[in-house]
């Protein structure tokens, strides 16, 4: 096993532990630790709301999720010699559940997928889907099922939804600023258009007084994927994966958290995924100059991790550019993943899944999105392809009709 580097005692909230982390992204938060190129490490994660949404039948903890204080980091991480204007190479060698224990926090045997109400964060199909809705997840060495979601087992894709670099003190103001001009198009837009910098539950490391006062006011909220990574929720970073990062400050400083045990493409619901905490085993090099040399002044690439489950029937539903009112857009592919999701939901549904069931299936099990057709216009086709094998009845369509399946207690639920 490598070094811990970041380690986290169960028992205490994150912001108790004797080496702090952070959530809000900023150039001068201090780094936990210096690690050579070519080092091997681990870290210790917290799931992203530090312990708050519960092992239980209710979905008020969802509906009442204190973004404010998400998401919990890891690091940051100093690499030695990395300067801006280089390439940090991140191979994941490890990821998985917090080891050998169980209780009470996401991650000690279990996980959670959370539809977020549309006046506390949304999601994707937030229109169609405005209140808060959670499915617990039990794991079975690789295997994930619920009592929720009653008739599905699947493997999990283990992977690091969040991970990046520290921003330079520029692109943290460019992020600021383009973000503040879009929520000004739309300020009173629910959910909003962007989230502003918010001291309110700032997490700096071992930042203090005047310093962390205004980290706090300028700091970036970790929600979106950005230039430096982020959160991306790639469900193919996983184990055997090597990612490219771009350095804008001395060290990188690299961070990393959000666990999710499983997740569907796109992490539809927005807390889409099996989210917990756990571990994640690092190796990490530099190439010098790498961001000029290879034109990635923006934004990571990346070789897909090599353990990926091996599902090889698939149902795939598409979706065109045009409104559930009828109304034609041009080449909206976003609209298109839409209608897709939407047809596959409302297909499940024929099986005795309420609607919330299907779209906590389409968040956390291992389908594939894909954005098919982008050129014919005025339609734009996605389609997003669900592995028949995780149901344990025959999804297929047939002359006998669907199958009828008992749903069990079905999602919790709470309402504003």
């Amino acid at each position: 096993m490598p070094e811990v580097l970041f380690s986290l005692d169960s028992s205490r909230k994150f912001p108790d532990q004797d080496v702090v982390g952070h959530n809000r992204w900023h150039p001068d938060i201090p780094a936990v630790a210096s690690v050579r190129p070519g080092q091997s490490f681990r870290v210790h994660c917290r799931e992203w709301f530090d312990g708050e949404i519960h092992n239980d039948d209710s979905a008020e903890d969802v509906r009442d999720a204190p973004l404010s204080i998400v998401h919990a980091l890891s690091g940051p991480f100093a690499v030695q010699g990395a300067e801006p204007g280089d390439l940090l190479v991140v191979d994941i060698l490890d990821v998985g559940p917090i080891p050998q224990e169980t209780g009470p926090l996401a991650g000690q045997g279990w996980g959670y997928t959370g539809i977020f109400a549309k006046q506390n964060g949304g999601g994707f199909l937030t229109d169609y889907f405005p209140d808060a809705y959670k499915a617990i997840w039990d794991f079975s060495g690789q295997k994930a099922t619920s009592r929720h979601v009653p008739g599905v087992s699947f493997t999990g894709m283990v992977h690091s939804g969040l991970m990046g670099t520290a921003p330079s003190a520029a692109l943290l103001d460019k992020w600021n600023k383009r973000e503040a001009a879009l929520r000004a198009t739309d300020p009173d837009r629910v959910p909003p258009l962007s989230l502003p910098p918010l001291p309110q539950d700032a997490i700096l490391g071992s930042l203090t007084g005047a310093d962390f006062d205004r980290v706090a006011a300028e700091g970036a909220r970790t929600a979106p994927p950005r230039e430096n990574g982020g959160n991306q929720d790639i469900k193919n970073l996983t184990k055997g994966s090597r990612i490219f990062y771009p350095v804008y400050v001395p060290g990188a400083n690299l961070s990393m958290g959000d666990l999710h045990f499983s997740q569907g493409d796109g992490e539809i619901t927005f807390c889409g995924a099996i989210e917990m905490g756990g571990f994640i085993d690092l190796h990490v090099d530099l190439i010098k100059g790498g961001m000029d040399t290879y034109q990635v002044s923006e934004n990571v690439i990346f070789l897909p991790g090599n353990n990926n489950p091996q599902y090889c029937q698939w149902l795939a539903f598409s979706g065109i550019s045009v409104t559930t009112g009828g109304e034609q857009r041009y080449l909206d592919s976003q609209l298109a993943f839409q209608r897709a999701c939407l047809h596959a939901i409302d297909y499940l549904t024929t099986f005795g899944y309420s609607p919330e069931q299907a779209y906590l299936i389409l968040g956390a099990a291992p389908i594939e999105g894909r954005f098919s057709g982008v050129v014919d216009i005025p339609n734009s086709c996605a389609t997003i392809y669900i592995p028949t094998e995780i149901f344990d009845f025959d999804v297929r369509p047939s002359a006998h009709g669907p199958v009828k399946i008992n749903p069990g207690k079905g999602a919790p639920t709470a309402k504003f």
